[in-house]
C-alpha cells in the first residue's frame, strides 16, 4: 500500500517492510528511473523557475516542558522521542513514555523487554489496530477499498461503530485503559501489534496524563504516583517550519500553513512553489505524496490550471488526480501500473513461501463407506420390523422363552 503506482516493490520484500528495506526499495527506485543522476545533495544554488519542498510534518521535536511542572527538579533522564534509537543503556529502569501516537508505543514496547517496568501515559487514549488481518494477510490490503471508503462516505457514524466494534475483539480497549473520546476516523489510530501482549504480561502499564514531577517520582492526573523513575520519553509530536521561506509565505490558517489543496501558497501570483507531503493521512503517505507531485509537476508546466483563490485549512488530505498523457514515459508507468494491479496478489503471498506447506496426500474418499454402512443398518431395521408385522405372535414366544430361560 505504501509503493508508488509505478514501481511496486519487489515480490521478495515483505508486506511490512523494515525501514532498511524500505531504503533499499526507495534506491531500486531511483536506479529503475535513472534518477541518481539528477540528484545531487548538499549544493546551494538559486533557482528562477521553480521549487519542491518535500521535508514532511516532522521537523522540530515539540517539547513542551512547560505544561510539566517540577521538570527542572526532575532527578533522572528525559529526552524526546527524536532522540530515541534503542533500547540500550535502559535495562532494569523504570521508563515512562509520555504520548501515546505510533512513536510512544512503539518506544514502550520496545523498551518494555529490556525495562523494569514501562508506564505508557496518555492524556485521551488511542484506538490500536494491527498490522495483520484474519486469515494472516495485511491489514490494509484486506480492508481498504472502494467499498470501504463508499461505506465510510454514506454512513460515517454507522462505519465507526462497526469498526470500534470489530477492533474491541481481540481486546477490550476500555478494559485495557486505551479507549479514546473520539470516535475511529477523528485522529490516525496506533498501529501496534504487540502493545496489548506486553500490557496483559504487566511489561506495559497505561496511565493517565502526567500532572507533575517531584525529584525522582511522577505524578498522575489521577493522583497515583510512581517513584523511582529513571528516564522519560516525550513523545510529544512535532512542531514544523520552513525558516527559508520568506515571512509573508509562513503565514498559518490556526495551525496550518495556509495552503491551496495542501500544495500551493495562495500568495503567489504565479505557481513557483509546492510543498508536498506535508499532509497526515490514513494509510502511507507515498502514494498521497505522489499525487501530489503530479498534480505539482503538471502545473508547472502549465498543462493543468491554478487557482489559488481558496485557502484550505481542514487537516485531511485532498490530492487532484489527472489523466496521463499518452507519452512515452507516460505510457510506460500506466502499463506498470496495470502490471502492478494484476499482480498485486501474487506479491502479498510470495514473501510468505519461504517454507512450503506440502498438500494432503488424497486418500479414497470415506463417503461411499459411510453411505454403505447406514444403507445396511436402515435395511436390518426394517427387516425387523417387517418380520414383526408378519410373525407378531411368533417372535413374542421367542422373547417369551428368552425370558423364561434366564
Amino acid at each position: 500500500m505504501m509503493s508508488f503506482s509505478d514501481f511496486p516493490p519487489p515480490a521478495e520484500l515483505p508486506n511490512n517492510m523494515h525501514h532498511s528495506e524500505i531504503m533499499i526499495y526507495l534506491r531500486l527506485y531511483a536506479q529503475a528511473f535513472n534518477l541518481m543522476q539528477h540528484i545531487h545533495l548538499q549544493v546551494s544554488e538559486i533557482f528562477q523557475r521553480c521549487l519542491f519542498v518535500c521535508l514532511g510534518v516532522r521537523l522540530q521535536p515539540h517539547l513542551p516542558l512547560k505544561d510539566f511542572p517540577g521538570i527542572e527538579s526532575f532527578q533522572g533522564r528525559y529526552f524526546h522521542s527524536w532522540d530515541y534509537r534503542s533500547a540500550e543503556g535502559l535495562e532494569g529502569k523504570r521508563v515512562v513514555v509520555i504520548g501515546m501516537g505510533n512513536s510512544g508505543a512503539d518506544i514502550a514496547v520496545d523498551i518494555s523487554r529490556v525495562a523494569e517496568k514501562v508506564y505508557l501515559s496518555t492524556r485521551s487514549g488511542a484506538w490500536v489496530i494491527g498490522r495483520v488481518a484474519p486469515g494472516g494477510l495485511p491489514l490494509d490490503i484486506v480492508y481498504v477499498s472502494r467499498k470501504d471508503n463508499l461505506m465510510q462516505k454514506l454512513f460515517p457514524s454507522w462505519t465507526s461503530k462497526m469498526l470500534e466494534k470489530k477492533l474491541n475483539e481481540p481486546f477490550d480497549h476500555k478494559l485495557y485503559g486505551l479507549q479514546p473520546k473520539h470516535t475511529f476516523f477523528a485522529q490516525i489510530p496506533v498501529v501496534n501489534d504487540d502493545l496489548p501482549a506486553r500490557i496483559i504480561s504487566g511489561r506495559v502499564q497505561v496511565k493517565p496524563n502526567v500532572k507533575e514531577f517531584s525529584g525522582s517520582s511522577v505524578i498522575f492526573t489521577d493522583g497515583s504516583i510512581i517513584d523511582k523513575v529513571d528516564v522519560v520519553v516525550f513523545a510529544t509530536g512535532y512542531n514544523y517550519g520552513f525558516p527559508f521561506l520568506p515571512a509573508a509565505l509562513q503565514a498559518k490558517c490556526g495551525y496550518r500553513l495556509c495552503l491551496y489543496k495542501h500544495i500551493f501558497h495562495p500568495k503567489l501570483t504565479k505557481p513557483t512553489l509546492a510543498v508536498v507531503g506535508f499532509i497526515h493521512g490514513f494509510g502511507a503517505i507515498n502514494p498521497l505524496a505522489e499525487m501530489q507531485a503530479r498534480w505539482a509537476t503538471r502545473v508547472f508546466k502549465g498543462k493543468m490550471p491554478h487557482r489559488n483563490k481558496v485557502c484550505f485549512v481542514k487537516t485531511q488530505q485532498r490530492c487532484i488526480r489527472s489523466k496521463k498523457k499518452t507519452v512515452k514515459l507516460n505510457y510506460k508507468a500506466a502499463n506498470v501500473t496495470k502490471t502492478a494491479i494484476l499482480t498485486q496478489w501474487d506479491r502479498v503471498i510470495q514473501p510468505f513461501k519461504t517454507r512450503v506447506v506440502p498438500e494432503p496426500e488424497t486418500k479414497p474418499s470415506s463417503t461411499l463407506g459411510i453411505i454403505m454402512i447406514f444403507s445396511c443398518a436402515a435395511l436390518l431395521s426394517r427387516n425387523k420390523c417387517l418380520a414383526f408385522q408378519h410373525y407378531p405372535a411368533a417372535l413374542l414366544d421367542r422373547v417369551k422363552d428368552q425370558k423364561s430361560a434366564q
